[in-house]
C-alpha cells in the first residue's frame, strides 16, 4: 500500500550562500495492508522528514513514494488533496484547526468533506471523543482552548474518524495517561485489523513493540550517519 523507492531529499541553506545539504539518500520501505511499520533512528536521522515526504509536505529530490496508485513525488497538488481526503490520514503531534470551530465538527470534518451526512459524521465523532475521554461539555467548544493532552486526543479522534487505507502516526501516545494510551493502541490495532497500512514514529518503546510488525532504521538513509 505504501512503497518508498530510492528516496532522496536536500535542504538548501539560503542563509549560508545557498549551500545544498543532503539529508536523505536511497530511502526505501514498504508497508503492506494491515501492517504497522515503525521508523527508528537517532534524533536528526530523518524520521520526521520521511513522514513529511510521504504525506507530501516536503518535496523529494528524487525517487518515488507510491500510496496505492498515486506517486506523491510527481503528483499534482489536486491529486495530493484527493489522496489526503480519501486514502492517506495523518495524526501529527500538534492540532492545527481554525479557531471557533466546535470540537465535534473538527473531528467530523474528514467525514463531512467526503459527503457523509452531518448527523452520521457527528455521531462517529461523538463516539471517538467519548472513547478518548473528552467530556461532552467540551464538544461545543473550540479545541484551541484545551490542554495539550486534550488537543492530542482530539487530533487522534480526527485522524481515526475516516477509515483511511493508509495512516501516518507521529508519536500518537506521547504524553498520554495510561487509560488514554490504551485507547489509542486499541484504535491502532483495530485499524490494522481492517487492513490499514500504518507508518509511524513511536518513541514509546512498549507501544512500538505492541503495534509495530517491523522497524525501519532511517539512519541507513542519512548521509554522514549511515557509516
Amino acid at each position: 500500500m505504501i512503497e518508498v523507492r530510492n528516496l532522496s531529499k536536500n535542504f538548501t541553506l539560503h542563509n549560508q550562500g545557498g549551500t545544498v545539504l543532503p539529508v536523505m539518500v536511497g530511502g526505501h520501505l514498504d508497508v503492506a495492508a494491515g501492517e504497522c511499520v515503525g521508523l527508528i533512528g537517532q534524533s536528526g536521522s530523518g524520521k520526521s522528514t520521511m513522514m513529511r515526504m510521504v504525506y507530501g509536505n516536503y518535496l523529494a529530490a528524487g525517487g518515488s513514494i507510491r500510496i496505492g496508485d498515486v506517486d506523491v513525488v510527481t503528483a499534482l497538488p489536486r491529486d495530493i488533496v484527493a489522496l489526503r481526503r480519501h486514502t492517506l490520514g495523518y495524526v501529527s503531534q500538534f492540532l492545527r484547526v481554525l479557531p471557533r470551530v466546535p470540537t465535534i465538527d473538527v473531528v467530523a470534518e474528514p467525514l463531512l468533506v467526503l459527503g457523509t451526512p452531518v448527523d452520521a459524521a457527528r455521531a462517529k465523532a461523538a463516539a471517538l471523543l467519548e472513547r478518548l475521554n473528552i467530556p461532552q461539555r467540551l464538544w461545543a467548544l473550540s479545541p484551541t482552548t484545551f490542554s495539550g493532552g486534550e488537543q492530542q486526543r482530539v487530533n487522534i479522534a480526527r485522524g481515526f474518524a475516516h477509515d483511511y487505507p493508509a495512516l501516518l502516526l507521529d508519536e500518537p501516545t506521547a504524553s498520554l495517561d495510561a487509560v488514554n494510551r490504551e485507547v489509542v493502541l486499541s484504535l491502532i490495532e483495530e485499524a490494522k485489523a481492517r487492513g490499514a497500512a500504518i507508518l509511524g514514529i513511536f518513541h514509546d518503546e512498549p507501544a512500538r513493540e505492541r503495534v509495530c510488525d517491523r522497524l525501519v532504521d532511517v539512519t541507513s538513509f542519512t548521509p554522514g550517519l549511515s557509516a
